[in-house]
């Protein structure tokens, strides 16, 4: 297992995250799965022993419940504190109230106490604002989660799903306010669904901002159960929740050619999807999530695949994205490499 900095920080996190979105089975996450305490203990146990020090989840998972249940495992385990990073998220409502949502001051604050609580933690390692609030002014939530890492209730902040501007705002307001500034974004990245290469990605290599991936096999589509004409598996995540959204006849032509690379090397389609991932310099950690310890081991599985050169041209020309203003344009009339300004002006001397 490799191991990288968290963004612009001196914190290390492997580059294999456990996900746990899959655990408790609760109202809608029932459809990502119905992990209970015994098997997410072993699922912990089982990333603990591979090297995963990161394991993510977030307050709405199951409605408190992933959290509780990563918190028992790791008392239960009697795991140090220090051996692992704990990230979790607030924005989802947790109740019926209109303040029980959203990244106000006050939802922040309740939930922090809320996810301590059921994590049995005394601070969280990465707290993440889960989606953009439109109502909450962006100072607001910013001061909110300073006032938690003065408090150390918290170590270091992020977002999730937020569009470049936002977090261009974002650091903006920080740097003005001389406040905490966001270190992470986690973001939707497979090869099915390149679509922060437009402008997230080269936003977060500007400020050197970590990339957490989520839904790294798009929803499982990249799971190696799906194909073009395959009958869709009963009982699959993809069959009862059709999510993330993905333009399928270029999916199907995505899954052919993981699937012929996958045979040449005898490794699964989803150990090609991954190994991918960690293939991209800017990507930080991917995401993993499981039903089952087989799984996980699968998944892991994909840090010791190797990709050539050959293979990963091959994979960028199937899931390219066609060109988008105004993308096409600058690189039309791409300025010429120039001299750094210290040489003109020795030259024209």
């Amino acid at each position: 297992m490799k191991y990288k900095t968290l963004g612009n920080t001196g914190l290390f996190v492997s580059e294999l995250c456990l996900g746990t979105m899959t655990f408790g089975g609760k109202g809608l996450w029932s459809n990502m799965g119905n992990v209970q305490q015994g098997d997410a203990q072993a699922l912990i146990t089982r990333a603990l022993e591979h090297g995963i020090n990161f394991i993510d989840t977030a307050d709405i998972y199951s409605n408190g419940v992933s959290e509780e249940m990563i918190g028992q495992s790791l008392k239960s385990l009697g795991v140090r504190r220090e051996d692992v990073v704990i990230a979790t998220k607030v924005c989802g409502p947790m109740g019926p109230g209109p303040n029980e949502a959203g990244n106000s001051r006050a939802h922040i604050f309740d939930s922090i106490k809320a996810s301590l609580k059921r994590l049995q933690l005394d601070y969280i390692d990465l707290y993440q604002l889960h989606n953009f609030d439109d109502v909450t002014p962006i100072e607001e939530s910013l001061e909110a989660l300073d006032s938690l890492v003065r408090q150390g209730l918290v170590r270091y902040v992020g977002v999730s799903n937020w569009s470049a501007w936002q977090m261009a705002r974002a650091i903006g307001h920080s740097e003005r306010l001389n406040i905490v500034k966001i270190a992470t974004s986690q973001n939707y990245y497979t090869l099915a669904g390149r679509d922060i290469e437009r402008e997230i990605v080269p936003f977060l290599d500007a400020e050197k901002l970590g990339l957490l991936v989520w839904s790294p096999l798009a929803g499982g589509l990249l799971s190696g159960k799906f194909g073009r004409g395959r009958q869709v598996e009963e009982g699959s995540r993809r069959s009862t929740f059709d999510f993330p959204p993905v333009a399928m006849d270029r999916a199907y032509d995505i899954i052919e050619t993981m699937e012929r690379i996958g045979a040449k090397k005898g490794v699964s389609a989803a150990r090609i999807a991954l190994a991918w991932l960690l293939h991209q310099s800017r990507v930080t950690s991917v995401i993993i999530g499981a039903k089952t310890v087989n799984q996980l081991d699968d998944s892991i599985g994909s840090t010791e695949v190797s990709l050539n050169s050959d293979e990963m041209a091959e994979l960028d020309k199937v899931s390219r994205l066609p060109p988008e203003y105004p993308a096409w344009m600058q690189r039309s009339r791409q300025v010429p490499a120039r001299p750094p300004l210290g040489k003109i002006v020795d030259a024209a001397q």
